[in-house]
């Protein structure tokens, strides 16, 4: 099959309304974005690498992100009401990773060997040497297929001392200058 038969079999599937979801995430990892680690919890925090969080409103100040229901931070924003947001720098990818990977630990341990100090109005860990966060009430939950968009009325907001940000692009890291 020449490129020319399969965009336009791809096409046909589109119209057809039938998207697979490696052609999906293909499409959507070209759309570069910022990398995040939600956190939630005072007592037992849970954290989680997300890039699918932004800014909804000035007036009101709100933010969303979006998890998916299995994960243990679906449940844990709910149970808390509250969840905080660090905006990693570019130096650390390491911290995605972590984030990201499903065998951290789950329990007390899950952040001992991160440097984070509990967030003021939420208690959740905002991870030192980001680029910025924001700490949040939960105000709403909205249906988002297999996840859940949770916007967050913004209780506190903070700048890092650093600028450069961590990006994900195409199924990689990458950094942006400020």
């Amino acid at each position: 099959m020449t490129t020319a038969e399969q965009r336009l079999a791809r096409t046909e599937r589109r119209r057809a309304g039938e998207v697979h979801h490696a052609e999906m995430r293909a499409v959507m990892g070209t759309f570069a974005t910022g990398v995040t680690v939600v956190t939630s919890g005072r007592d037992l925090p849970h954290g989680m690498t997300a890039n699918a969080f932004t800014s909804v409103s000035l007036d009101p100040a709100l933010v969303l992100v979006c998890v998916k229901r299995t994960a243990v931070m679906h449940a844990t924003i709910l149970t808390n009401g509250t969840f905080a947001v660090s905006i990693l720098a570019a130096d650390q990818e390491g911290l995605a990773r972590y984030f990201a990977s499903s065998g951290r630990p789950r329990d007390e341990r899950e952040f001992r060997t991160v440097e984070c100090s509990p967030g003021t109005h939420t208690g959740a860990p905002i991870i030192d040497g980001n680029v910025g966060w924001v700490e949040c009430k939960l105000a709403a939950v909205y249906d988002g297929g297999d996840h859940s968009i949770f916007l967050g009325s913004v209780l506190g907001i903070g700048r890092g001392e650093r600028g450069d940000a961590l990006v994900f692009h195409t199924g990689r890291f990458v950094e942006l200058a400020a």
